[in-house]
């Protein structure tokens, strides 16, 4: 896989840039800080390391392990290389600069995709440079029925991925996310639509295991994947271990 195609899958798998701190905030409405509190978000400082596989089947077909060490910033990646050759590796993300290029360009890049699957409503409080508005109710784009939608802007100028980067989210009255669809760059069709279902809980954090739906062409991408492509995200041995303990609580 040339880097430009491993860029694209980055960025079809709808992940942006980890931001974790900005100059300014950006206006959130009240129904981010819900979302985050419902997967954990009050006692994601419990945590002191969380283990899980990502899984892409489709148009895109990849499996990658990770242990990641919030407090630390450490990551353990198990997988492959764009050449698909065995690579483990573990790194501080602090120290993401002094890394080997496949690190840096690649695996910290796969990290941050990964991560934001998993972990996301939590980005709604962390990153704050994105916009986040409550639109009402919405249909939704996949399955039956009305959701509240909640849309995730980053700012044209900075921020995210790719700059400019918007998020609609379907909330069910559990305030969960019940399916979200990704705008590339701001793009009025969106590069992807998927479900969020199967939820499971380790420890504090409340997670979405599976999602399926379907990537869409995306504007500017080195090599447009077909139209209307089927794929699913999914991921699996999700467990976290807890302040003061060695034990790994698995997601269930």
């Amino acid at each position: 896989m040339t880097t430009a195609n491993r860029v694209q899958v980055i960025r079809l798998l709808v992940l942006c840039t980890l931001v974790l701190a900005a100059t300014s905030g950006a206006q959130k409405a009240p129904i981010a800080e819900q979302i985050a509190k419902t997967y954990g978000f009050d006692s994601f400082s419990q945590i002191e390391a969380i283990r899980y596989t990502f899984n892409a089947q489709g148009a895109l077909n990849l499996s990658r392990t990770w242990v990641w060490e919030p407090k630390t910033g450490q990551v353990s990646y198990d997988g492959k290389d764009k050449a698909g050759k065995p690579v483990k590796v573990t790194y501080l993300r602090s120290q993401i600069s002094s890394q080997p290029a496949v690190v840096k360009d690649e695996i910290d890049a796969a990290f941050i995709n990964d991560q934001y699957w998993l972990v996301f409503p939590f980005h709604l409080i962390w990153d704050t440079d994105s916009k986040v508005e409550d639109t009402g109710m919405h249909k939704l784009p996949l399955g039956k029925g009305s959701a509240t939608r909640v849309v995730v802007t980053y700012p044209a100028a900075a921020g995210g991925y790719q700059p400019g980067d918007i998020w609609e989210l379907f909330i069910g009255p559990d305030n969960r996310i019940q399916e979200w669809a990704y705008h590339r760059a701001g793009s009025e069709k969106p590069s992807g639509i998927w479900s969020w279902v199967e939820y499971k809980k380790a420890g504090p954090l409340v997670v979405s295991t599976n999602h399926h739906g379907t990537i869409f062409a995306v504007p500017g991408a080195a090599k447009p994947l077909p139209e209307g492509k089927p794929q699913r995200i999914f991921f699996t041995d999700v467990s976290v271990k807890l302040a003061g303990s060695d034990t790994w609580v698995k997601a269930q």
